[in-house]
């Protein structure tokens, strides 16, 4: 299958079958499946913006031939401005440059589907007004980097477009060359056999549900290089052969992929406490922790996952800030609740 023509419109993708017989929306899927759903591909097509050869096709089982050319033209998104809203913010630092937030779980960053109101944009509009960085378009004004909904943790927000660039550079670099150094605390089942260790697998979508990650092979198309440095900081319930229940592990960032760390540690045998998308087969190991920790697992209502550390080069004034947010009380309570029951002795 060929690449997009690089002289096509950027609402344009063309491409050229190298295959025959398979069905239209088929072979679209397995071209462009990691940026359009099958049915979304199956509404582009109903709609008379996938062409085979010049002419609409409008029948998504039209079988190909090889040398077809198809195209598909993407439809200008609806605009969406995001309006401000009043909501709180746990501010850590705020210049005419950027914005240092502690962002709490359960706050989606940017508007997006299901999510066009009550996010950290539509707070960040309410509070810094016409002050935000252009760069990220108009759903993610500000935006440099991000975390999950139910992550909690230090975020930065650009004001202008200098920042913007010059913080978008550092996240890209992931540290390797400049001053950015990210922490996070995650409390995992299991422990890692080793106190330290790293995790390079690549990451694509996952061929189940679209909506999440997977590690995949090196030669996928989508897969993506993935690493995560990791340090056993607490072990819960801990036995005589080193293995326990449970650790609280923190995980350092070389690259910055989508759900990287839920995703690598549960490649590694130690999913996330909490985590309904890559932990579920861990689910049941509640009930062998007995009262009250039992119940406060079952109850924790996202994954235990919290980015404490931030540190970045002020790009105005040259100068490392470094900012640290403790765990927020839910996380805190129930590491409390783990490290009772581990000191009873309860394994």
């Amino acid at each position: 299958m060929s690449a997009p023509d690089s002289e096509a419109d950027a609402a344009l993708k063309e491409f050229v079958a190298d295959e025959a017989g398979m069905r239209i929306d088929q072979w679209l899927a397995v071209r462009v499946g990691p940026e359009l759903s099958r049915s979304r591909i199956q509404a582009l097509i109903r709609d008379g913006n996938v062409t085979v050869n010049g002419t609409a096709m409008r029948e998504a089982k039209r079988k190909l031939s090889t040398g077809d050319r198809i195209a598909i033209i993407m439809p200008e998104p609806e605009p969406a401005e995001p309006e401000g809203e009043d909501i709180a913010l746990d501010i850590l630092y705020e210049d005419d440059d950027l914005i240092v937030i502690n962002k709490q779980a359960g706050l989606v960053v940017h508007p997006g589907a299901g999510n066009w109101t009550g996010t950290l944009v539509n707070a960040l509009i309410h509070h810094c007004g016409d002050t935000l960085s252009g760069i990220g378009g108009v759903r993610r004004p500000g935006i440099v980097h991000r975390l999950d909904k139910d992550t909690s943790g230090v975020l930065v927000v650009a004001k202008n477009d200098k920042t913007h660039r010059a913080l978008s550079e550092a996240f890209a670099d992931h540290g390797r060359t400049g001053d950015l150094e990210r922490a996070y605390d995650a409390l995992v089942w299991g422990s890692p056999s080793r106190a330290t260790g790293t995790i390079d697998a690549p990451l694509g979508r996952s061929g189940t549900d679209r909506t999440q990650r997977a590690v995949v092979r090196e030669t996928r198309e989508d897969a993506r290089h993935a690493v995560t440095h990791f340090t056993v900081l607490d072990r819960f319930g801990e036995k005589q052969d080193a293995t326990a229940m449970a650790s609280l592990v923190e995980c350092r960032l070389e690259t910055g992929r989508t759900h990287q760390i839920r995703v690598h540690m549960a490649h590694i045998g130690h999913p996330l406490i909490g985590d309904r998308d890559y932990g579920k087969a861990f689910f049941t190991k509640a009930n062998r922790l007995g009262e009250p920790l039992g119940n406060a697992v079952r109850a924790f209502p996202r994954q235990a996952l919290h980015a404490r550390l931030l540190a970045f080069r002020h790009p105005s004034s040259g100068e490392i800030l470094r900012f640290e947010a403790p765990h927020p009380a839910d996380l805190s309570e129930l590491l409390a609740e783990f490290r009772r029951w581990s000191d009873a002795g309860k394994t």
